[in-house]
């Protein structure tokens, strides 16, 4: 596939590009500054701005499917969401966050007592993004959102989906940057919850 990956130098967008390649998708890597993108072999650097929605548009048009993978309040979901519309590119998908999830039946993690205060206003947006994700029927989105630790580690190619409850295990609840890479690019080559959100975890 012809892929768009927005925020292709981040932590998850770094480790979702190597596995794009990795299974032999094209992918145009945008980022605001795409010099801190390695080169790669089927990959092409673009410089691309969130907040601009036509330049962004026009950077996604032609391609069989949009991943974006930014910090939630360091974008505008209404503007990220219009370029897609505006770019006629239908299979849209979102690297989500964790605070969205349920820890229990009707409580997010967001809400739980000690949920940390330094993540609140980025999980605040991640969830405010899916409401607005779940109001959208012109597109094919898909938001995954990781579970609670999410880190640097390895490729084991072995984790769990569920769908809105938190993923824990005896470990915590956990997923390295790889394998959630691993995870968001299955759906991609093999949709199974389009218009619907996710989650991985060990």
């Amino acid at each position: 596939m012809h892929v768009a990956l927005i925020g292709a130098s981040g932590n998850a967008g770094s480790r979702i590009l190597t596995e794009l390649i990795r299974r032999g998708h094209s992918v145009t890597a945008i980022a605001r500054n795409p010099a801190k993108i390695p080169p790669h072999i089927g990959a092409t650097a673009k410089a691309g701005d969130v907040f601009d929605q036509d330049g962004l548009a026009a950077l996604l048009k032609g391609h069989d499917a949009v991943v974006s993978s930014v910090h939630f309040t360091a974008s505008d979901p209404a503007k990220l969401l219009g370029a897609v519309r505006a770019s006629a590119v239908r299979r849209y998908l979102v690297v989500g966050g964790a605070g969205s999830l349920e820890a229990a039946p009707g409580l997010k993690v967001i809400d739980t007592p000690d949920f940390p205060p330094v993540y609140k206003n980025e999980a605040a947006a991640g969830v405010a993004f899916l409401d607005l994700l779940r109001g959208e029927t012109e597109l094919e989105w898909t938001f995954l959102s990781p579970s609670a630790m999410f880190v640097p580690g390895e490729r084991t190619g072995k984790f769990r989906l569920g769908t809105d409850r938190l993923l824990v295990s005896d470990q915590g609840s956990r997923i390295s940057f790889e394998d959630y890479a691993v995870a968001l690019v299955n759906e991609l080559e093999n949709p199974a919850h389009v218009r619907q959100r996710f989650t991985v975890g060990y």
